[in-house]
């Protein structure tokens, strides 16, 4: 992993909220753009997945209904 990829060391101050504190969906987002760089992922492809994974979602939520 280089330098650039690594995710920041930074504590975290008094005046910035804890990632641990933000609602499950920022933490997932936050956690898929990570590793969308982590692995050089272009965002032209990065964008085509995530919209299969967004019909596969939705389909499963009509499931349940």
């Amino acid at each position: 992993m280089t330098k650039k990829q690594e995710k920041p060391s930074n504590p975290p101050s008094s005046e910035q909220p804890s990632l641990a504190d933000a609602p499950k969906e920022v933490q997932l987002a936050v956690d898929l753009i990570y590793l969308l760089e982590t692995h050089e992922i272009e965002p032209e492809i990065a964008l085509s997945a995530l919209e299969i994974v967004k019909n596969d979602l939705l389909a499963k939520l009509n499931q349940h209904k």
